[in-house]
């Protein structure tokens, strides 16, 4: 297979650098099911930091990939929700996805636990 890519692209760059950032494809995973709250968000990945899961969301925001809406309640609920720039990564996640399937191998939890003490 053949690609007409060059060795360096900006936008290219930049795309990989904001996605290539830990726990922002699971973030975009998660989203692409639809709007979640932070600990929503914080529960469904469970090892993240709130400090780091806000850092990768204002992240997100910032490039517009991400919309944080408030409802002034009470109580005050924030939500977070993909906007159309975020939606149209959803091939991507999915083939990111397919690709894991086929070609990762994760070790059981018991080995991993095992292997860090």
């Amino acid at each position: 297979m053949e690609h007409a890519l060059t060795p360096r692209c900006a936008r290219y760059e930049k795309a990989s650098e904001l996605m290539g950032k830990r726990w922002t494809g699971l973030i975009l995973r998660l989203l692409l099911a639809g709007p979640h709250r932070f600990g929503a968000l914080s529960e469904a990945i469970g090892t993240i930091s709130e400090r780091v899961l806000s850092e990768r969301l204002k992240e997100l925001e910032a490039e517009g990939v991400v919309t944080r809406n408030v409802d002034p309640g009470p109580p005050v609920r924030v939500e977070y929700q993909l906007t159309e720039k975020g939606q149209a990564l959803w091939k991507v996640v999915d083939e990111l996805s397919k690709w894991a399937e086929r070609w990762v191998d994760v070790k059981p939890a018991a080995a991993r636990k095992r292997k860090s003490a």
